[in-house]
């Protein structure tokens, strides 16, 4: 993959973002990871060590002008823009009757919202350079509902559903669109230690193994959806 201006890579202090964030480094580019704490980022970045090729970017994609500000500083940094990957999201599950309005709008800013300020922010600078990519990082929980879970996997449908439209929009303009949804990753995003007796799932870098794969299909193609799986799943 040639050198690029640079990616933004959202929640990527932790788990698969910070996974993207290392796999697109060791490929060249320069890599803005965004998070709400900025001590845990500037840890992050450390333990990146890829120098100043590393910017990090301390606010909440769900608040509309954070995400917008973000964006431009990100691009600015870099001279231009090349990927977003809107990564950061959260997981808050509950039976519908049991969830609170206040965790459903948490999650929706996060895990909608968010995708939709930062791509928004971010369409003209891909524009300015010619086109480059937009990928979302969704679930197989938006296409495999399971109960208690209705607020995360109605966010991950609406991501889903966002992603196809998007690419449908600004594909003549050089901006390609992706979703990725992975099964089970060993992250302990779901509040379990993702270490214990997750042998059996996904590490964080497969699901950063496709997004650079992605990045370095021909200009021609466009893989839109890749759905990852465990390929041993427990029984």
């Amino acid at each position: 993959m040639e050198t690029t201006a640079g990616a933004i890579v959202t929640g990527g202090s932790q788990g698969i973002g910070y996974a993207i964030a290392e796999a697109l480094l060791k490929r060249g580019m320069r890599v803005a990871i965004t998070g709400r704490d900025a001590g845990r980022l500037a840890a992050a970045a450390q333990r990146l060590g890829a120098g100043d090729r590393v910017l990090r970017l301390a606010g909440d994609v769900g608040d509309a002008t954070v995400a917008q500000a973000l964006v431009d500083q990100a691009a600015a940094a870099f001279g231009g823009l090349d990927v977003l990957v809107n990564n950061a999201g959260i997981g808050l599950f509950g039976n519908v009757s049991d969830f609170s309005v206040e965790d459903w709008d948490r999650l929706v800013a996060t895990n909608v919202s968010g995708v939709f300020y930062c791509t928004r922010a971010a369409i003209p600078h891909l524009r300015r350079r010619g086109g480059g990519w937009v990928i979302n990082i969704s679930s197989l929980a938006g296409v495999n509902p399971f109960p208690g879970a209705a607020a995360y996997c109605a966010s991950k449908a609406a991501l889903d559903a966002f992603t196809m439209a998007l690419m449908q929009e600004v594909r003549h303009d050089g901006i390609r669109v992706a979703a990725i949804a992975p099964g089970s990753v060993a992250t302990g995003f779901s509040g379990r230690r993702g270490e214990d007796g997750a042998d059996w799932k996904l590490a964080p870098a497969d699901v950063a193994q496709v997004v650079v794969d992605l990045i370095a299909h021909p200009s021609r193609s466009l893989p839109s959806r890749v759905e990852l799986r465990p390929s041993r799943p427990r029984r």
